[in-house]
Formats: C-alpha cells, sequence, structure tokens
C-alpha cells in the first residue's frame, strides 16, 4: 500500500466532508472519526485504523469531526443510524465527547478511543493513548542539552481544551523548571496549528528578540514556529516538537529543528481495532480500559528511520 497516496485520498475525502465507504462485508461497518486529516497525524490514524479494519474483514467509513464537537455528534448519530458495529474515535474534548460516546454506547455500539481521552471511565470499551507525561519529559530533557541548562525560551501549547495539552505542557516543566537559568518569556496556545503558531511566534520575536529556544506541543506548531523564525533570520533558535511527523524528521535531518517525540499513531489506530474486533467477537477486549503507549525522543540519531508515525525495524 502507498501510505503517502492513501494518506493525501484521506485528507481529500475529508476536505470534502464524505464518508468514504466500502461494499457491506460479513463482518459489519467500522466507523472512524478523527480530528481534521489536514494534521498528517489524525490521518495516519484514519488510514492506519481503516487499513486493519479491511484487512479483518469489516467496512469503513472515515470521518473528520475538525475538533467540533456538535459535528462529531452529528456523526455519531450518523454512525447509529448506518448500524455501525463499532467506532473508532480521536475525541472532540475531553468533556465534551463523553455524552456523545454513551449515546453509541446506549445504542449497543462500542467506542474505541484513541490519542486523547475524556473525562469518564466506563463509557468507552478502550481509551488508548500515547504516555505523553513520559514523552514530554524526553522532549523536555532533549532541550534543556540543547540550551545548555540556560537562555530565554517559549512555549506554544495546544488547545486548552484538549487533555493532552496540559499533560504534555506540565511533563514539559516539571523538567524545565529544575534549571533556574531557563527562563520561559512567553506562553501561548497555538492551538495545534500551523498558521496560528507563525502568527503568535511572529508576535513573540518582536517583544523577545533574545529568545534562545521553543518547545511546542506538537509538530505542526513547531513547523509553523520554524517558519516564522526562518522569516525573520532567525536560524539559531533551538526547536522541539511532539508528535513525530514526517515533516519534523525532514526538518531535523535539515538542522532546523533539534528533536521531536514518537507517538505511534498508526499503530495505535490499529490496536484500536484490533481490540474492537476482539471486544465484537468475545464481548470484552480482556484488557484494562485505559493503555498507555510509551513515546520515542527523534533526533539526529535515529530520524531517517522514521516513517509515517512509525519507526522502521
Amino acid at each position: 500500500m502507498n501510505i503517502v497516496k492513501t494518506l493525501a485520498a484521506l485528507a481529500m475525502g475529508a476536505m470534502a466532508g464524505v464518508a468514504m465507504a466500502m461494499p457491506a462485508s460479513a463482518e459489519g461497518l467500522v466507523v472512524i472519526i478523527t480530528p481534521s486529516h489536514d494534521n498528517p497525524f489524525f490521518a495516519a490514524e484514519a488510514e492506519g485504523a481503516k487499513a486493519k479494519a479491511e484487512e479483518l474483514g469489516y467496512t469503513t467509513q472515515v470521518y473528520s469531526h475538525d475538533d467540533d464537537a456538535n459535528k462529531q455528534n452529528e456523526l455519531i448519530d450518523s454512525a447509529i443510524a448506518a448500524g455501525a458495529k463499532a467506532i473508532i474515535l480521536d475525541n472532540a474534548g475531553a468533556d465534551a465527547s463523553v455524552a456523545a460516546v454513551q449515546k453509541a454506547k446506549d445504542a449497543g455500539i462500542p467506542s474505541f478511543l484513541i490519542d486523547r481521552e475524556i473525562n469518564a471511565t466506563g463509557v468507552a470499551a478502550a481509551q488508548i493513548v500515547s504516555n505523553n507525561y513520559q514523552g514530554a519529559t524526553l522532549g523536555a530533557e532533549a532541550f534543556v542539552e540543547a540550551m545548555g541548562e540556560a537562555g530565554n525560551y517559549v512555549e506554544l501549547v495546544g488547545k486548552e481544551s484538549d487533555t493532552n495539552a496540559g499533560i504534555r505542557s506540565s511533563g514539559y516543566h516539571d523538567v524545565i523548571d529544575q534549571y533556574p537559568d531557563l527562563k520561559m518569556v512567553a506562553q501561548q496556545s497555538a492551538n495545534w496549528s500551523q498558521t496560528e503558531a507563525f502568527t503568535k511566534m511572529e508576535s513573540i520575536l518582536q517583544a523577545n528578540p533574545d529568545i534562545k529556544g521553543v518547545i511546542a506541543g506538537n509538530d505542526t506548531m513547531a513547523m509553523g514556529a520554524v517558519a516564522a523564525l526562518e522569516a525573520a533570520g532567525r536560524n539559531d533558535v533551538i526547536v522541539v516538537g511532539f508528535d513525530g511527523s514526517n515533516d519534523v524528521r525532514d526538518a531535523i535531518t535539515a538542522g532546523k529543528i533539534t528533536a521531536t517525540v514518537l507517538q505511534p499513531a498508526y499503530r495505535q489506530a490499529q490496536y484500536a481495532v484490533e481490540l474492537a474486533d476482539t471486544f465484537l467477537k468475545d464481548g470484552s477486549t480482556g484488557v484494562d480500559e485505559k493503555i498507555s503507549m510509551d513515546c520515542v525522543l527523534i533526533d539526529g540519531t535515529n530520524a531517517a528511520k522514521l516513517e509515517t508515525f512509525a519507526m522502521a525495524e
């Protein structure tokens, strides 16, 4: 399978707001709902889940809720109406998604959450997330080392409604705050957005021209920061991201970004489908509801092995 072409196709389908459906099969329908496939992380989730579900004999429909809880609610209504057997969901908010997942459960459709938790247990059949705190400490340690344990820095934080944004920020600070000569001169949310990170970074640079480093809550924001830094002629600023995207891999190889933290989006989504298949056949996943997968630091030593949020064997 050509993953790059498939991800591009998924992204086009998401932007058009069209479900990607397959002919009926014996195993039934799995509905996959993630944030926008414009972000390669979420596109990789959708591709991973779709490929595994079809390998196991299910048909699939792939949607994007675009981080809109109302749209997510409508998509879950559609999944219920379509008689879905299971829902794979990267949700649109830890609190805002609870009622929608409960509604699916009440309709007899189990939900298998990936990437983001909801603030409830016993509602989803599984919640599979990266160990965001562990990953953040890895990224922070690399950042501290690259900064030489001193200097002014900026933090770009993710969407405030996303639990992962807070967890990553806490992990960063539990490491960085141990070094008194590292001083955070600005902390702003760029809502996981590359465009917003570019704009925020431009403003921060004007107010703080002496910054030495930027640590970002995800790779998309890290790329936005790098673009703003390059536009200002600042190629001397250390940047660390989080996710493990191909874009940041290439930026690490080019010497523009110091490091990122890989969370295994593709494998996580496939595991969710495997658990869904087990649940549908056995009535239970056989594992705890909450499952954490460790992250891996990506830097100049191993970036070449990274491909589509997975490490080559």
